[in-house]
Formats: C-alpha cells, sequence, structure tokens
C-alpha cells in the first residue's frame, strides 16, 4: 500500500518519505487524559450540558430560554422544533447569516444506527466539477492510495473524529479535528473542520444537528460488527454538539453545491459542549493540535498528510484513513489564495478533516480538505491565513471559556 508517490527523483523521494514518517509519529498521539474505558463523565451529566450558546431558564418545551427565544426568533416554534420540525425543513428557510446559527441538542437523536446510515455530503464536496484551473497551480500530483489507520484511533490520532449533521437531503457526515485553544491552554471546545459541513453556501444556510465525535468507532469494526458494538466503542468520548460555529464570509457568500467556487475560503471553528459530563473536549481527548496560520508555501513543505472519515464508495464512512504526499498548488482564480493540494484516493466524508505537518517536532494543522475531482485522485484544502485566524480568534476570544 502506497503512502507517497511523488514525482521526484530517488533523492527527492527519500527525503518526502523520512518527512512523512516523521509526521505519521509525531501524530501518534496517545490519549493522556480519560480514555474510553475510563469514566470520561464521572459527574453527573451537567445541566448546561444540553444546553446551547445562549444559557437561560427552561422555557417549557425543553430548551433554554434564550435558546427558544432564538428559534422564536425566526419563525421557529421550540415545541415544534423538539417534536420533529427540524427534519423537513425548505431551503427557503434555511437560516444562512452568520449572526442566525442555532444548534440546540436533541438528546438522543443520533444513536448509533443513525451514525451508521449518514452519508457523505456529496452536493457539498464541491469541486466535482471544478472550473478550469488559473493561476499558479502546479502539475495534477500522483495519487496517493488513502492508507487505513490503525487501531485502537484514540493511541493514533485523538485529535481526529466524525462529524454528523442533517441537511434537507438527509443526515451527513464530515470529517473535524480537536485544536488548541490559546486562550483556554488544555481546556479548548475548538473543532477545525471545512465550511460546507456546517452550512451550504451562497444558495443555503446553516445545517441543523451539528455534532462531533472524536475518534468515531476507535477499533475500526466492519459495519456488521458495529451492529453489536458497545456504545464505547463506537463514540468513546462521547458526542459533542456545536453550540457556535462560525466560517467565512466568502464561504457563505460565495460557496456553491458543485465546483470551486468559495474553497480558498471553506474552513471553519466549532465551539462544542458534551452532551453528557463537564469536562473540556481536549481534557477528555487527551490531546489537541495548534493551528499553523502562517500558509507556508507549498514548495517548503516536505510532506502533508489529511486524515478523515471517506465515506463514498469505495469507503463507507466506518474507519478513519489518512493520505501523507507532498503538496503542490492549485489556484481556481487568480484573485485568490492559491489552495494547497496532494494526491488522495480519500472520498466524501473526508471533508472537513485537517491536514497536518510537522513544524519544529511538533504536528500543527496546517488546512482541510475541502474539494476534490471526481475520480477521487487528489485532494485541495485552503491556506490558513489572515481571515482564518481572525475566525478562530474571535471563536476563542467570545466562546472559548464558556
Amino acid at each position: 500500500m502506497r503512502s507517497i508517490r511523488a514525482p521526484f527523483g530517488r533523492r527527492g523521494a527519500r527525503r518526502a518519505a523520512l518527512a512523512a514518517t516523521g509526521l505519521t509519529a509525531a501524530l501518534a498521539l496517545t490519549a493522556t487524559a480519560c480514555g474510553p474505558s475510563d469514566d470520561k463523565a464521572s459527574d453527573k451529566p451537567d445541566a448546561s450540558a444540553s444546553q446551547g450558546a445562549d444559557q437561560g431558564s427552561d422555557s417549557g418545551s425543553g430548551l433554554p430560554g434564550d435558546l427558544a427565544d432564538r428559534l422564536k426568533e425566526h419563525g421557529i416554534d421550540p415545541d415544534k422544533w423538539k417534536d420533529g420540525a427540524w427534519k423537513d425543513w425548505s431551503k427557503d428557510d434555511w437560516l444562512r447569516e452568520a449572526k442566525d446559527f442555532v444548534n440546540p441538542v436533541i438528546e438522543g437523536l443520533w444513536k448509533p444506527e443513525r451514525m451508521r446510515k449518514a452519508k457523505d455530503p456529496n452536493k457539498t464536496i464541491a469541486a466535482k466539477d471544478a472550473a478550469a484551473d488559473q493561476g499558479a497551480t502546479d502539475p495534477e500530483p500522483t495519487p496517493v492510495r488513502a492508507k487505513p489507520e490503525k487501531t485502537p484511533y484514540h493511541e493514533n490520532a485523538a485529535p481526529v473524529g466524525k462529524i454528523f449533521f442533517d441537511s434537507p437531503e438527509g443526515s451527513m457526515v464530515c470529517s473535524g479535528t480537536v485544536v488548541k485553544d490559546p486562550r483556554n491552554p488544555g481546556k479548548s471546545n475548538l473543532v477545525w473542520t471545512a465550511g460546507h459541513c456546517v452550512h451550504a453556501g451562497s444558495k443555503g444556510g446553516w445545517y441543523r444537528n451539528i455534532t462531533f465525535v472524536p475518534a468515531y468507532n476507535d477499533l475500526g469494526k466492519s459495519e456488521a460488527e458495529l451492529s453489536n458494538a458497545a456504545p464505547q466503542e463506537i463514540a468513546p468520548y462521547g458526542q459533542w454538539w456545536a453550540d457556535w460555529v462560525s466560517t467565512s464570509g466568502e464561504w457563505i457568500d460565495q460557496g456553491a453545491a458543485s465546483g470551486g467556487a468559495g474553497a480558498p475560503y471553506d474552513y471553519a471553528v466549532m465551539h462544542v459542549k458534551p452532551q453528557e459530563g463537564t469536562k473540556s473536549l481536549e481534557e477528555t481527548v487527551g490531546n489537541a493540535l495548534d493551528v499553523d496560520f502562517s500558509t507556508p508555501s507549498a514548495q517548503s513543505v516536505g510532506s502533508m498528510g489529511a486524515w478523515g472519515y471517506p465515506a463514498a464508495p469505495p469507503f463507507n464512512g466506518l474507519t478513519m484513513h489518512k493520505c501523507i504526499s507532498r503538496p503542490g498548488r492549485l489556484s481556481l482564480d487568480p484573485a485568490q489564495p492559491t489552495m494547497y493540494r496532494i494526491g488522495c484516493t480519500m472520498t466524501g466524508g473526508s471533508s472537513g478533516g485537517g491536514w497536518f505537518r510537522v513544524v519544529d517536532g511538533k504536528t500543527k494543522l496546517a488546512s482541510n480538505t475541502s474539494i476534490g475531482p471526481a475520480q477521487n485522485t487528489w485532494l485541495a484544502g485552503p491556506q490558513l491565513g489572515t481571515g482564518a485566524k481572525q475566525i478562530f480568534d474571535m471563536m476563542s476570544e467570545k466562546y472559548g471559556a464558556q
């Protein structure tokens, strides 16, 4: 099985292989906090764990008062929402502006069977039919076959997890990464993913019932095996509901269901809270990654690795995979930032998964999966520059300590 296939001579290939080996080793993270067999919610479930970003008295609908009020502001009946109104909504009813995000917890919604049936967001994977390249673009990379991550995932890729959400087309999946919060050291509740995993872009709005499951299917079991798996094997660290999410204004204004529109700005940060328990996500998982906002040139990076849960054939979304390769450049519009591109055969469902590189011996998140071609031979991810850092800082400052 290939982990690297680079279009350069033997010496260069060996350097890239060594860099990739270092990346893999650096990401082999043994959780320092609770393991899947530990009592990750030693306290009784905290009332605030099932509340959204705004806290308040109960409204009688089972939702915190402020959340119920926000739903009413958008013409949504809180009681009907709790009774299932979130299931059937037209695109005309989507809440799309940055200030409109609402994601109340519905306990018991994401049961194991519902998780297994959730599909990749094919309509939002974007550049299945990307427009012709413009600007600075390197030759198309040689495909790198996605390699299954070693199990248990919590010992080899602890910060990586799976994102579940509902769209008008049904239940969907993406991937995400636990990232460090500089203003709340050791207690981060921030998850990095793609914009199209939380918001439909120019012709849609915020998705619903967004939840993050770190180290989903920790032992990499098959679909048949999962039918009898214990809950801690499916969600070893529990479920973490997004109580606030932020993506770029460019993605909201430009993002499209097909093509590459908005892809250079296709990133998002989620603040999450546990469905049960009181510990932070970072404490619970035992690790988190720094985000690298330095936008290194593709030529200066020896290798990058993409991790995620590919769900479109030939994958089924149940197991974590990775690709490690030397990045190149992809430009869809000379007026917009150039994207990173690596050879990789991962498919939809890996969207939003982190791209990692080693900086001074530390693994850092440098991008996330955004788009790929119909042939599933490569992936492209945005550079995380000033705009991405502004979103990250806002999430850290405004919501990090909640």
